[in-house]
C-alpha cells in the first residue's frame, strides 16, 4: 500500500520535507506515520492534520492510494 505525506508551511522547513511517498501496513495510523516520515521528529500539539482534504485524528488509519498533508495551524491578527 503506497501514500503521498505532504508537509506545508513552516512545518516543511521544520522536518526538511515538502513531499514523501510511502509504503505503508494496513490500518497504519497518522502518528505512525507522522513518525516514519519525519523519522520520529517531535510531534508538536498543534499540528493538524488531513486525509484527502478531510481534517483527521492522529488515531485515524491511512489506505492505498490517501494523501496525507500536515500542516500547521492558521492564525491570524
Amino acid at each position: 500500500m503506497k501514500i503521498t505525506v505532504k508537509f506545508f508551511g513552516n512545518l516543511a522547513e521544520k522536518v526538511n520535507l515538502s513531499q514523501v511517498e510511502l509504503d505503508i501496513k494496513p490500518n497504519e495510523n497518522i502518528k505512525n506515520i507522522w513518525n516514519r516520515a519525519t523519522d520520529n521528529y517531535d510531534l508538536e500539539q498543534n499540528i493538524l492534520v488531513a486525509i484527502d482534504g478531510d481534517y483527521a485524528k492522529f488515531d485515524d488509519t491511512a489506505k492505498d492510494g490517501d494523501e496525507i498533508a500536515f500542516f500547521p495551524p492558521v492564525t491570524g491578527g
